[in-house]
């Protein structure tokens, strides 16, 4: 007979990827629903396909590492898996409540070494590789879409122009019994290309969000053996899908419509390079939040971008003699002059490193400098208190008995 506490469990482990579905599929699908690639119909399709192939192959790791490993499989009774979920599910609430995306990665694991830590079961040579990729994640986030912007960004700009024409991209031959989609009259083929790439991406951001979450929703219930492994992949995969086709909808109209801010090219490199540092500590059984690597890649970004105006030998100089500070902008990933129809420039064309006006390339505000402070506080914070609260529940009740 099923207990009525395994049921609390389940019910809230579908909670957390509900909410992870919601989330996850607005940032994987934004930029192909927002440019009119696809609509929020085959997004929700395609986020759940993904979501439970990434959980079915890599994901498996990352629930072996938060269910067992951190902890031995033999402190997580039935009321210390359920507990644990129900801070995930808090963390989820207090992201909602400020607006901004917590980690349930590090907020699960915060609580898991809670419990460690309050039975003096944690392993602590686990944790810290934990820990250590926790920082050093982010900051390779950060230098790898620094790099991009600063060497690349222009000339992928000039190569994959991902400009949308006019109407309809497919016309439908329906003279026959099916259906045949063909390119409509005003589409290009360049066109074409960079909707696939617009959409294979997001395929590959919703592997990597299955990957790095499908754990978050039911890793204590695996370690308590509640529910086996698949099981538990098919429940957490469903719970995403769910999200995906319900309130999911709302966070690709947020998404989609604020990505008029960062380009669709700046968008793609964004997911491609936090997707696959997630997918990377994924497979190697690290639990890591895909937020904060995808946000320290927009700052990147925007940052190397920016420092185009000024070579390193000029900076340098003007550092040594105290001159003054070279011209930089935060407000770097817009399209030169913010002109939208204006034709893509050929790579010949690129303005070389120091020879770009900081004008050019300046016509949106990439991020707030104010709301990136507040992010990272309750990125430090949730996780921290969810660790803390975890101690003091399991340290001073019975429940860890």
């Amino acid at each position: 007979m099923v207990s009525t506490l395994l049921v609390v469990g389940i019910l809230v482990a579908v909670f957390v990827g509900f909410n992870i579905g919601g989330s996850s599929t607005g940032v994987a699908f934004g930029p192909a629903v927002g440019s009119n690639t696809m609509g929020k119909l085959s997004a929700a399709v395609l986020m759940t396909t993904f979501a439970l192939l990434g959980g079915w192959t890599v994901g498996r790791e990352v629930i072996k590492t938060m269910g067992g490993e951190i902890v031995p499989q033999t402190e997580f009774t039935l009321a210390v898996s359920v507990a644990i979920l129900f801070f995930v599910g808090m963390a989820l609430l207090v992201s909602n409540l400020f607006g901004v995306p917590a980690s349930t990665s590090m907020t699960a694991v915060g609580a898991i070494a809670g419990l460690g830590v309050a039975t003096g079961t944690i392993r602590w040579e686990v944790m810290g590789r934990i820990v250590t990729w926790w920082l050093v994640a982010p900051i390779l986030a950060f230098w790898v879409c620094a790099v991009i912007g600063r060497y690349l960004y222009p000339y992928l700009e000039a190569w994959f122009a991902l400009d949308r024409t006019e109407g309809d991209m497919f016309d439908f031959d329906r003279s026959g019994a099916v259906p045949i989609p063909r390119l409509a009259d005003s589409t290009t083929y360049r066109e074409v290309i960079g909707a696939t790439l617009v959409v294979a991406i997001g395929c590959y951001m919703a592997f990597s969000a299955g990957a790095s979450n499908v754990a978050n929703a039911i890793a204590p219930l695996y370690a308590n053996e509640a529910l086996a492994m698949t099981e538990g992949i098919l429940l957490a995969s469903g719970a995403i899908g769910l999200g995906a086709f319900t309130i999911a909808r709302r966070t690709l109209d947020t998404v989609g419509n604020d990505l008029t801010e960062l380009p669709i090219l700046a968008a793609l490199i964004v997911e491609v390079v936090s997707a696959s540092l997630i997918t990377f500590l994924s497979a190697n059984g690290i639990p890591a939040s895909l937020a904060v690597s995808a946000t320290m890649c927009v700052v990147g970004l925007g940052w190397g971008r920016a420092t185009r105006t000024t070579r390193l030998s000029d900076a340098a100089g003007a550092a040594v003699s105290g001159e003054g500070d070279p011209d930089l902008s935060v407000d770097a990933l817009a399209k030169d002059g913010g002109d939208d129809t204006k034709e893509p420039a050929e790579p010949g064309d690129v303005a070389r490193i120091g020879e770009e006006d900081p004008d050019q390339i300046s016509a949106v505000d990439l991020f707030d400098p104010a709301a990136t402070g507040r992010v990272v506080v309750l990125w430090i914070l949730t996780p921290s208190i969810s660790a803390v609260a975890s101690y003091a529940v399991f340290q001073f009740t019975t429940l860890a008995v």
